[in-house]
């Protein structure tokens, strides 16, 4: 177990999840420690009103590859994302939620995709039904249908942080506010392949959603107007020769 240069790191943003952390860290060692992978699990806590930040300091003291970092106060699950991200070492990056409604056991999948496609993204079309209500499945096809339609995409379920790509794919990227909504189409801008694979989508194992119609559509639309100015106006070249 090389615990200094692991091959994969898991990012995981979380806000009162002391239910899940335990059952959680769980579930990614049984899906991982079959494939042999050196890996490392980098979680940020969003300054936690629950015992999530004393229940993951048991947890890393127990498994040096648990790396645990706090937020000095609430910044939001992009933040969150991103100071994990920023964090991570592995040269595979994987983003999941904490609730467990992203099973680790379709990391697998996500690996050998990760084979052709520079960006593997988990879509839930087909397995919304399995874990979510009528509310947030109908908020999340009208934010999609939404975001697809404003900003020129194809991305089935943009909702979905469940996520594997590169680590190249987000050297160059901009952090702000809602960009874990768009990364997929943040990274295509960059000239990065991006695909789609079905994943499982679990009920919350425990606690309460933090995201509803609010969260999924309209805090994110100015976002969105940002993210479609980006693309109409980024530019893009390549160097043919060089000398000297």
């Amino acid at each position: 177990m090389n615990i200094d240069s692991p091959e994969l790191s898991l990012v995981i943003p979380c806000y009162n999840e002391e239910g899940n952390l335990r059952e959680l860290i769980k579930a990614i060692r049984d899906a991982l420690e079959p494939l042999k992978l050196p890996y490392e699990i980098v979680i940020t806590d969003d300054c936690s009103a629950d015992k999530s930040w004393e229940m993951l300091t048991e947890l890393a003291a127990g498994d040096p590859r648990i790396r645990a970092q706090r937020f000095a106060f609430n910044c939001g699950e992009s933040a969150a994302s991103w100071a994990g991200l920023k964090a991570a070492r592995g040269k595979y990056l994987v983003t999941l939620d904490a609730d467990l409604q992203n099973d680790p056991r379709d990391l697998p999948k996500f690996l050998e995709a990760l084979k052709q496609f520079d960006c593997v993204c988990g879509t839930r079309i087909q397995t919304r039904g399995e874990g979510d209500d009528f509310i947030r499945i109908a908020s999340s096809r009208i934010a999609n249908w939404v975001r697809n339609k404003l900003s020129g995409e194809r991305i089935s379920d943009a909702g979905c942080t469940y996520r594997a790509f590169k680590r190249e794919c987000i050297e160059n990227l901009k952090f702000f506010k809602g960009m874990h909504r768009f990364l997929p189409t943040l990274i295509k801008m960059e000239g990065f392949t991006v695909t789609e694979i079905p994943v499982t989508n679990n009920p919350r194992f425990a606690g309460q959603s933090h995201y509803g119609v609010w969260n999924r559509l309209f805090a994110s639309f100015y976002d969105l107007l940002a993210v479609r100015w980006m693309k109409k106006r980024m530019f893009r070249y390549q160097i043919a020769e060089k000398i000297n």
